[in-house]
């Protein structure tokens, strides 16, 4: 018999106390229950932990057996809203050793949220450090795991409790700065050391939880810090109003602009290099308000541009499309839609599809956001005259086959690009218009010729990006069917019995909802809709011509993700009109 049988039979004959009532009551067979005991002692963890993170047992079903064990009350971890003042009662040691969570505080006494109240060592300590009566209350253990995690990094973003965590050194952390001579009491504004760590510890965060930018916000009395996740802004900290001055110096050294200058706008740029193999990029734009500067950093991630095609919501069709003129070897392809709608990524994908060792890729933008190699890539610089215009006609004289315009914003770069288009390059490009129709008629406004537009223009793809719902928390909405065919759902569909899922909210996800889909219009632009702008139609015209030819607008486009459970009904109103 082999030492691991010797101890589960010995195991077996005195399995006891909350082991034994998991067993008795079905939640967990006896031997997973023997091995789960086996490897929490071997890696010094909790049973329970063990159970759970295995998939052996539910968390919800270890809770109850446990509290009617012990005669605990049992609590949902999701119907209350932790308070961080009652957490920063006990130290970040104590916590993260002992895995247990604080709930609240009634007059001497602390209720301290347990997955097992079995540990009387960490109740002892805490106690001793707090000087509280401690209540136990037990919760499932993932639930704890996930709010114990996320309240840490709360806490961890306030001034005076900063760490060290995840093995960063947040004041050695290797950035780039600027060289420019300070003065002494501006050089000890930025190498004050808790400033540092601070805004090194929030730059981490918000590449950890996914964030797209990041605000430092100055006002007459406070100072606050917000994280947009999911294209939503999150306030995730107020550090005292009296550090604004030196956490803009901070970032603005980091990102090589001008210290002694605050009247102006600015913009720059960071890196941060996280390791080895591994650094990520900010874009900083500082702008002067009443009571300091604010400046907003743009995270941008190099993998967005990784993901592939299939990754970023795309119907079949549009998809085919998408590739369709991809693969021509001129034209003009045109993405439209607000600031942060992920135009960018859109292109990126595109032109890493057509990044191949035997075709030249040039781009011109304001300013690189995605380091792509094996494509030439340009900033614009119009204070040296570098603009679009300027690094279009450059590249036209370097045998380029694809070419890339950040964005068409004066009739000169529009001009260059379509003759570019018109003679045997593939050029891709933005512009800031509502849908696809409105964007033809835009060139038009700018003071392109209708016969250009219509020769050179193949295909124009309007988008947003839409919130998507929690896998683990999104709930069925009964919804009438009036109320659904008002909203613009197909007759088929609702009387198909449509459902439509909502936002609920858990541990895993913002508000219900966790990472973003684009919603897309993917507009040909075919001989029926040359024909209509060389006419002189307007964009109702075209509009109407691309419904007639089977292309969804981003209304029809959002409801297909409704309809798919991807988001919600409620989201896809608040990006599209009716």
């Amino acid at each position: 018999m082999s030492a691991n049988e010797t101890f589960v039979a010995g195991a077996a004959r005195g399995l006891g106390g909350l082991p034994q009532r998991l067993v008795q009551d079905g939640v967990v067979e006896e031997s997973a229950m023997l091995v789960a005991l086996q490897n929490a002692k071997e890696r010094r963890t909790s049973f329970v932990t063990q159970l759970v993170s295995n998939g052996t047992a539910q968390a919800r079903d270890i809770a109850i057996a446990t509290a009617s064990e012990f005669g605990v009350p049992l609590l949902d971890l999701d119907s209350i809203q932790l308070d961080l003042d009652t957490v920063k009662l006990v130290t970040d040691k104590l916590l993260q050793k002992h895995r247990v969570l604080p709930l609240f505080k009634r007059g001497k006494r602390l209720f301290l949220g347990v997955a097992a109240p079995t540990n009387l060592l960490s109740v002892d300590e805490i106690k001793f450090q707090t000087g509280l009566g401690i209540e136990a209350i037990v919760v499932e253990a993932d639930k704890l795991q996930a709010a114990l995690d996320k309240t840490l990094e709360q806490v961890d973003t306030q001034m005076p409790n900063l760490g060290d965590k995840d093995g960063f050194d947040l004041e050695n952390l290797e950035v780039s700065g600027g060289e420019q001579e300070l003065d002494a009491i501006t050089r000890d504004d930025i190498e004050d050391a808790p400033v540092v760590r601070f805004v090194n510890k929030l730059m981490l965060d918000a590449i950890r939880r996914g964030a797209s930018d990041i605000h430092f916000e100055p006002y007459e009395k406070m100072y606050r810090v917000r994280f947009r996740m999911d294209g939503v802004l999150k306030e995730i900290a107020q550090p005292p109003v009296q550090l604004s001055q030196k956490i803009s110096a901070r970032l603005k050294v980091m990102s090589r602009l001008d210290i002694a200058e605050r009247r102006v706008p600015q913009d720059g740029r960071i890196k941060m290099k996280l390791s080895k193999t591994r650094a990520i990029d900010f874009r900083v734009s500082s702008c002067p308000t009443l009571y300091g500067e604010k400046i907003v950093l743009r995270i941008l991630d190099p993998s967005s541009a990784m993901l592939g095609i299939d990754a970023l919501g795309y119907e079949p069709a549009q998809r085919e499309l998408y590739l369709k003129y991809l693969a021509k070897p001129q034209g003009m392809i045109l993405v439209t839609g607000p600031t942060g709608s992920g135009k960018t990524v859109s292109l990126y994908t595109g032109l890493n599809i057509l990044n191949r060792e035997d075709t030249n890729i040039s781009t011109a933008e304001d300013p690189a956001e995605i380091n792509l190699p094996g494509v030439n890539q340009v900033n614009v610089n119009p204070k040296v005259g570098l603009t679009f215009a300027a690094a279009l006609r450059a590249f036209l004289r370097q045998d380029p086959d694809v070419v890339m315009v950040g964005e068409v914003r004066d009739l000169e770069t529009a001009e260059i690009a379509i003759k570019a288009a018109q003679t045997g390059h593939l050029v891709l490009s933005t512009l800031h218009t509502n849908d696809a129709p409105q964007t033809l008629t835009r060139l038009i406004d700018m003071g392109v010729k209708p016969y250009a537009i219509a020769t050179s223009v193949s295909l124009i793809i309007a988008q947003r990006l839409a919130r998507r719902l929690c896998s683990h928390c999104k709930q069925l909405f009964d919804v009438p069917k009036e109320a659904l065919l008002k909203e613009g759902f197909q007759p088929a569909d609702v009387e198909a019995g449509l459902k439509l899922y909502g936002p609920k909210g858990c541990s895993n996800c913002t508000d219900g909802y966790k990472g973003r889909v684009g919603i897309y219009q993917v507009m040909a632009v075919t001989d029926a809709i040359g024909r209509i702008i060389m006419e002189g139609g307007n964009a109702i015209s075209i509009s109407d011509q691309a419904a007639k030819e089977g292309v969804w607008d981003l209304r029809r486009a959002g409801l297909e993700k409704v309809k798919q459970g991807m988001t919600s009904l409620e989201e896809v109103n608040s990006i599209t009109v009716d």
